[in-house]
């Protein structure tokens, strides 16, 4: 199978410029010297057959949406609950800098999902207070959101369906304003990514909804439809029927048998994730169920980092709670996608918490297999893509119920669903959808009011589905040429490719290199820094780490309480320093007692 040019280019430069290392890492500089290379005797890295494998993996109509993704012009990306938009995209975006490329999304909790930040910080809107005039004077006397604006060169909008009209129009007069340009949106490039059946826009009580394919502006953009139509999410064939059938507002014989023949009373012992359509009614079977459990009690608290009014702003839109209380025997889900590259879990995973830890919990997953969870971070980001908040817990919760809203994004293994008195047309699509099967679907009541699709939405997909008929291809997109100024400066903010840290850590350590240069120079977070420097440790790498606590009075401090504590756990020192220090410190001073005495007992 022959790759998009793009994946070509991206394969051959990693190549290149591995090899390149190399070179100069056996001659030292190389000053005016010349070496050809032998682009047949490059062994493609792990990334390049990844990228090769992946690419494989798309689906047809994947393929063809990438190849309208890697063309000229505005992007409109689509497709119903499950077809791979966020894998898609992923995919497209790989290796290209977060500068040039941003990601934004149309909520605070999207935002966190998708490590981004939101539509209104990064263009500068606010709440729209005082109006769109009022709202664009006030933007661009921003330097620095005039500066980031002409710094991109294409920007994502995640969850698009949830941002009005109006919103929209004002975020483009903007970037037409700053980057003095007439084009629609001032010249730089918009994909849009999102699903109108699934998430309307909001808006105030009663109000009518300002869907923003109604807008102007929409047609303005003159967005390219990419539709994605094979599923991914689930390979039932008749289950796949009733998504359809129910995305359009269908309740005839065939959703009717289909939702009866899984009507039932739920027990006990039905294990699975039930759905409800308001907050308070999950959190409450969430506690009731908890504490049937006769077990001891673990309360986690989420530590966060950030000044005050961020912190309290930035709370909702974790998917974490303040205080994580599990049980062993507990059912959770878990919120964060497997890291490793294994893939073993994604968000909306489930599994039974079988021993609790300080710094560990032991899951094993409704698909048998057993994982090790530890802390991990979740970011807030202000509009520059800079962290304002951090919270640092484990990457789950209690999974007995969720929220429709809250359980956007995932792939449930189990659902058992309420379906009676939903409001909102698409809000039963949404539910269905989350679960990977129809054997995996429980309903425990349902009523066909609650099944309705929005008829402006239906009539918008199905002239999307003329239009793509009618695609003629665009010239591949590149990206423009800076002025002089913005290439200087570009050279200063670019953040680098990302590279191995198992090479680039212990090299930086010999030249008395900072966390944060180590994470800027690998492309990752200084948590993930120190992770790696434990694992190099416990590997029996040298790193002589002892200066990196130069700037840390309490070191020795900390240094005893591990050694009256033990260095198994990092909650004992934290608690006994009554939260004073926080974990990333303590991260430290262990990894450096750690790389000293070689202790090979703490784990990874």
């Amino acid at each position: 199978m022959e790759l998009p040019q793009e994946v070509q280019t991206v394969c051959i430069r990693e190549c290149l410029e591995r090899e390149f290392e190399g070179v100069v890492g056996r001659h030292g500089m190389m000053g005016e010297r010349k070496y050809t290379i032998q682009l047949n005797s490059i062994v493609p890295s792990r990334e390049c057959q990844m990228m090769y494998n992946q690419h494989a993996m798309l689906t047809p109509c994947q393929q063809k949406a990438l190849d309208i993704l890697m063309r000229e012009g505005n992007v409109f990306l689509t497709g119903a609950a499950g077809t791979g938009k966020s894998f898609l995209l992923e995919h497209y975006l790989k290796g290209k800098p977060a500068d040039g490329f941003p990601i934004v999304a149309s909520t605070g909790a999207a935002a966190v999902i998708v490590g981004g930040r939101t539509f209104h910080s990064f263009f500068g809107l606010g709440i729209l207070e005082g109006g769109p005039e009022v709202t664009i004077t006030k933007a661009l006397h921003n330097r620095r959101l005039i500066r980031r604006l002409n710094r991109a060169h294409c920007v994502i909008i995640d969850e698009v369906s949830m941002l009005s009209g109006l919103l929209l129009q004002t975020a483009e007069r903007i970037c037409r304003h700053a980057r003095d340009h007439d084009e629609p949106w001032g010249g730089l490039r918009i994909i849009a990514v999102g699903d109108f059946a699934q998430l309307p826009p909001i808006a105030e009580r009663n109000a009518e909804k300002d869907w923003a394919f109604r807008h102007p502006v929409w047609e303005m953009s003159n967005f390219q439809p990419a539709l994605l139509s094979t599923v991914m999410r689930t390979q039932d064939l008749g289950f796949l029927k009733i998504l359809n059938l129910v995305r359009e507002g269908i309740v005839n014989d065939t959703v009717c048998d289909f939702l009866d023949a899984r009507t039932e009373e739920s027990t006990e012992e039905t294990e699975g994730t039930r759905l409800y359509p308001r907050r308070e009614q999950a959190d409450h079977y969430n506690m009731e169920r908890l504490n049937r459990i006769d077990r001891p009690v673990h309360a986690f608290r989420t530590e966060y980092a950030g000044k005050e009014t961020d912190i309290e702003k930035a709370k909702k839109n974790f998917p974490i709670l303040e205080t994580l209380l599990l049980k062993e025997g507990a059912l959770v889900m878990m919120r964060k996608n497997d890291v490793s590259g294994d893939m073993r879990y994604v968000n909306g995973s489930l599994g039974i918490v079988e021993r609790i830890g300080g710094e560990t919990l032991i899951i094993r997953l409704l698909t048998d297999e057993k994982i090790t969870a530890v802390p991990e971070k979740f970011s807030s980001l202000d509009g520059d893509g800079k962290e304002l908040v951090s919270a640092w817990n484990f990457p789950v919760t209690l999974a007995w119920a969720t929220t429709i809203h809250k359980s956007q994004g995932a792939s449930l293994d189990r659902l058992i669903l309420n379906m009676e008195h939903l409001w909102e047309p698409g809000q039963a699509y949404v539910a269905l959808s989350r679960v990977r099967s129809g054997h995996g679907l429980s309903i425990a009541c349902w009523d066909p009011f609650s099944i309705r699709a929005e008829p402006l939405v239906t009539a918008f997909y199905n002239s999307l589905a003329e239009s793509a008929k009618k695609y003629i291809p665009r010239p591949l997109f590149t990206v423009p040429e800076r002025h002089a100024e913005d290439r200087d400066e570009a050279q200063v903010s670019k953040p680098p490719r990302r590279r191995s840290p198992a090479k680039i850590i212990p090299v930086m350590v010999q030249q008395k290199g900072t966390l944060e240069q180590m994470a800027e120079t690998c492309g990752i977070e200084t948590d993930t820094v120190l992770r790696w420097i434990e694992k190099l440790v416990t590997l029996n790498a040298a790193l002589d780490l002892e200066y990196l606590l130069s700037d840390i009075p309490e070191a020795e401090n900390i240094r005893s309480a591990f050694a009256q504590l033990g260095m198994e756990r990092l909650k004992p020192v934290y608690d006994y320093f009554e939260g004073a220090i926080p974990y990333s410190t303590l991260k430290l001073v262990r990894g450096v007692v750690m790389a000293e005495s070689k202790d090979l007992s703490v784990p990874q």
